[in-house]
């Protein structure tokens, strides 16, 4: 009746099955669609490109170990995928804390080169010490070393004026 293939899962979802003939690629698509399987067709060919889709067209056609194989594929795939995410949101949060401490630390440097840094009040020198001495440490963090704990916001607060400062603004 026909012939099929499916793509190794690891890299792409992709199940084909060719009929040759337009009466039988209708009649699959029909049987199908009618059993909860979303199929799409071109030429003589009906085709899955969706993972939960072709595991239901496997199990459909009586292939239950090719389901469960394929099953363990797409879990492995969705697990990598979600580890590689999170690892890249952590990388990029990290990032961003250590390009800004380095401007803010440039910033505090300058102001003491120049003597501004004495002429700050106390609440800017207390979060610039502390800045100088936790270069990596995130504002929530450094908020809470203060001897009157703030927020990330006040902590960004007050570093954003000592720049200012460095700027001459």
């Amino acid at each position: 009746m026909g012939s099929g293939s499916l793509n190794n899962p690891e890299k792409e979802y992709h199940l084909e099955v060719d009929f040759g003939n337009e009466q039988n690629l209708k009649k699959a698509i029909k049987i199908s669609q009618n059993l909860g399987v979303h199929v799409k067709s071109f030429q003589s060919s009906m085709y899955i490109k969706e993972g939960e889709e072709i595991s239901k067209f496997l199990a459909l056609i009586g292939a239950g170990k090719a389901v469960m194989n394929f099953e363990d594929i797409r879990i492995q795939k969705e697990m990598r995928g979600k580890v590689n995410r999170l690892v890249n949101c952590e990388t990029a949060n990290l990032n961003k804390t250590i390009n800004a401490s380095v401007l803010q630390i440039a910033a505090i440097k300058k102001l003491q080169e120049t003597g501004k840094f004495k002429k700050l009040d106390d609440n800017l020198k207390e979060i610039a010490t502390l800045r100088l001495e936790n270069p990596n440490m995130p504002l929530i963090q450094l908020g809470k070393l203060l001897k009157e704990p703030l927020g990330k916001s006040g902590v960004n607060y007050r570093l954003k004026k000592i720049m200012e400062i460095a700027d001459g603004k």
